[in-house]
């Protein structure tokens, strides 16, 4: 069933994915009153929007994709919005922290845990949807909202390697099969600054530019996190500082999981020498689940998103399990189950042999695929 622009375009259809603005009076709760209080916001994001999920089942139906961008203002305002609104909320919350006696070591670390689960399922994946638009503006919200937890590069490797080169080896982030988290995590912390930079200095170099231009906005991504480092040493001290370090590291964390589910052991098809198949919907991972695509802005809709990279979340078509393979939870059950090797293993391994025999009944010998031992692809720089 298609939705119509009409339907679409009225605010009550938007403000589901306004619900995460709760999140922010939720961890304020928490800093004053303290104590378990502190938990609130990841109880919420995991737990509540999963058991919504189980509640109100998958949303299947799609807008018609034709749709105005006028008719989109409720949901592009809500995505913007989030950049100050986050901003003052990580920063209000280390300068109050800091200025107050009645919040203990855990209890510190457990705010900012939460916080980092804010900036991290919220922050980036808004970030994500403004970083893929075309205006100066919702492109420095990304930007800010990427410095705002130390990651800014994800925006060069995202749309300069991810995009162009998902299911290849040339793609850190598209994780192996039988490749456990916790060794992807290591290997895409390690692999994933320099493949950035890389990609922009040969963009640079394709102009005839040096690396160190100040065309390369690895000079902007430097500024921008310096500046937000010396915000939270001014406004909290060292130990506002490192506050700021232990959300950033849980957003990071949160980032990485769902890049882990979303493309796990998809490959796209290698036809020789180095030439791979045009990517596909059935080379990322469906999930329809209602109410954490709210959460998400639809971004579990995610073989859309790579088929038409530049179709903004309200848009975002979902596909039957013919067109696309399925998640059988939303993201915050599947990376809580990535968590644990032999759990994920059992739960997506059997589904990824089917994928095989669905889409590639003629590859007998996947070894290559999962080792990423195939030619990196041509023009891959």
């Amino acid at each position: 069933m298609v939705t119509t622009t009409a339907s679409i375009s009225r605010l009550g259809a938007a403000l589901p994915f306004w619900l995460v603005y709760a999140l922010p009076p939720l961890l304020w709760l928490g800093a004053v009153q303290g104590g378990l209080w502190v938990l609130l916001a990841p109880l919420v994001t995991w737990y509540l929007f999963s058991a919504l999920d189980a509640a109100l089942g998958l949303n299947e139906q799609n807008a018609d994709p034709q749709t105005p961008e006028a008719a989109l203002r409720w949901y592009r305002l809500g995505v913007m919005l989030w950049a100050p609104v986050q901003a003052m909320t990580l920063f209000g919350l280390i300068w109050y922290v800091q200025a107050s006696a009645h919040l203990g070591g855990w209890e510190k670390f457990g705010l900012f845990f939460g916080t980092g689960v804010m900036t991290g399922t919220v922050g980036i994946v808004y970030s994500h949807e403004l970083l893929h638009q075309r205006n100066r503006l919702e492109r420095r919200l990304g930007d800010l909202l990427l410095a705002m937890v130390l990651y800014s590069h994800f925006r060069s490797e995202h749309l300069l390697v991810h995009h162009l080169w998902v299911g290849t080896p040339r793609d850190p982030v598209s994780a192996r099969y039988n490749e456990g988290f916790h060794r992807y995590y290591a290997r895409v912390l390690r692999d994933c600054p320099r493949s950035a930079f890389r990609a922009e200095a040969a963009l640079l170099a394709r102009r005839g530019l040096p690396w160190w231009h100040r065309r390369n906005p690895f000079w902007l991504y430097l500024g921008l996190q310096a500046g937000l480092l010396a915000l939270a040493l001014v406004l909290g001290g060292w130990g506002g500082l490192a506050l700021f370090l232990v959300q950033a590291g849980v957003a990071v964390w949160q980032l990485e999981l769902t890049n882990y589910v979303e493309h796990y052991a998809l490959t796209r098809k290698h036809l020789g020498e180095g030439r791979y198949e045009h990517v596909k919907p059935h080379h990322s991972w469906n999930a329809s689940h209602r109410a954490t695509n709210w959460l998400l802005i639809n971004l579990q809709r995610h073989s859309d998103h790579h088929y038409k990279p530049d179709r903004r979340f309200p848009l975002l078509q979902s596909y039957a399990e013919t067109e696309a393979p399925q998640l059988p939870y939303g993201y915050p059950v599947m990376t809580m189950a990535a968590m644990i090797p032999p759990l994920w293993r059992r739960i997506m391994n059997p589904r990824v042999r089917a994928w095989r025999r669905r889409w590639y009944p003629e590859i007998e010998d996947w070894s290559a695929y999962n080792r990423g031992a195939l030619p990196l692809p041509r023009g891959a720089s």
